[in-house]
């Protein structure tokens, strides 16, 4: 499974959702705004431009062009650190304000069941869809999930 496929099997509605969450002035602290904007292939980012664009990332998405799900799953984050530190620091994964080492063996902290209780943890405190969004993003690139995590 690739991260486009995460985007993918959450759906267009909930990507409209995580793309609402993007934050034009994270993109500028994190200096991604510029990296951003050319990878969309958006005149101006802003939050029209972004809202009309969904139509688009979904093709995008669909043809599986990875750089791009990344930069998109990327600028959707960091609009939330402090959900991503919330549930890195519940989990015990060690980390800095959100950002673990890139050598950190964090598989080992997932045990089975974390993503329901992550869900069930948190569902209520923060936007369930860039939760739902984290938590697979989460699960594919620390344990190579086959498959998107979906409540019931």
């Amino acid at each position: 499974m690739q991260l486009s496929d995460v985007f993918l099997q959450l759906g267009e509605e909930r990507l409209r959702q995580l793309v609402r969450g993007i934050s034009i002035g994270k993109l500028r602290t994190y200096q991604l705004y510029d990296r951003f904007k050319t990878r969309t292939h958006l005149p101006k980012v802003n939050t029209e431009n972004l809202k009309k664009a969904v139509p688009r990332f979904l093709q995008r998405l669909g043809a599986h062009e990875e750089e791009f799900a990344t930069d998109l799953a990327q600028a959707i984050l960091i609009a939330h650190m402090d959900m991503i530190q919330a549930v890195l620091n519940t989990l015990g994964i060690p980390n800095q304000e959100g950002f673990f080492e890139k050598d950190l063996e964090a598989k080992t902290y997932l045990t089975d069941g974390w993503q329901a209780r992550i869900w069930d943890q948190f569902k209520s405190t923060y936007d369930p869809a860039i939760l739902l969004f984290y938590i697979n993003h989460l699960d594919l690139e620390l344990a190579g999930a086959q498959q998107v995590y979906l409540p019931t």
